[in-house]
């Protein structure tokens, strides 16, 4: 028996948040998307949220109410790169974590190379939202 080539790179894993496709069936994502879905999981959960893994999340929105400015840049930088390795650290290589905290605004950019797979280029996600002044 043969598989077709589609069939061969069918996505693997479930969508996340998980929901139906078209068909009624539960959506599949491919490895691109399942990667960038775990890495906004670790950004937007707080530490304490999940029930089963408590310590699981970054506590950026936490954030939130901080002051802006360069040590809540530094201290956002820390806590993503340190929260990505730990909970990622098998599945990719955190690259680059830049933040920049202007006029009640955060910027996030997350850049990260998927580990089983040399050859692919660097991803990267951008967040932004407002914080305290």
């Amino acid at each position: 028996m043969t598989t077709s080539p589609q069939r061969a790179y069918a996505p693997r894993h479930l969508a996340f948040p998980l929901r139906l496709d078209g068909r009624g069936r539960t959506e599949r994502a491919d490895d691109e998307q399942y990667l960038r879905g775990l890495v906004e999981q670790v950004l937007f959960t707080q530490p304490g949220e999940r029930v089963n893994r408590p310590t699981f999340g970054s506590g950026v929105a936490g954030l939130v109410f901080a002051p802006s400015g360069d040590s809540l840049a530094d201290s956002t930088q820390a806590l993503v790169h340190g929260a990505l390795q730990q909970w990622l650290g098998d599945l990719i290589a955190v690259e680059r974590v830049s933040v920049s905290a202007t006029e009640g605004r955060l910027d996030v950019t997350v850049v990260y190379r998927p580990l089983h797979r040399t050859t692919d280029q660097p991803r990267s996600l951008e967040v932004s939202g407002g914080v305290g002044g």
